[in-house]
């Protein structure tokens, strides 16, 4: 159970379960309370970083921060491109409503660039 005010987490029966983060979560404190409760931390690292070589050495970390990168290029391209970096409207369904419409428009250039041309 995750509970306020303190790191209570309670995992059973899942096998290996591992939390992926950006830079900004790379501190003793949350790693070492990560590991203490069977998670594996795959958080970016920094220069004195938290994250040792018991992590960083598996094939498994390297997957993750790639796909981490996948993810961080899509929500960069709505804010960008898709005008998210700052919303127009208030509300939970107008602000949802814009997030699906740009998000629609990234899958839609996204498979015209993968469907093939034909020469």
């Amino acid at each position: 159970m995750l509970n306020r005010g303190d790191f209570r987490l309670r995992i059973d029966s899942f096998g290996r379960v591992t939390l992926g983060a950006d830079k900004g979560y790379d501190q003793k404190e949350l790693v070492r309370g990560l590991r203490e409760h069977g998670v594996t931390p795959h958080v970016a690292q920094k220069p004195n970083s938290a994250i040792d070589g018991r992590t960083t050495r598996h094939p498994g970390y390297l997957l993750s921060q790639r796909r981490r990168k996948r993810v961080e290029e899509i929500f960069g391209w709505l804010k960008t491109v898709g005008g998210l970096r700052k919303t127009r409207h208030r509300g939970v369904a107008r602000v949802g409503w814009t997030f699906t419409f740009a998000a629609t428009a990234y899958n839609l250039v996204r498979m015209r660039n993968l469907i093939p041309v034909a020469t």
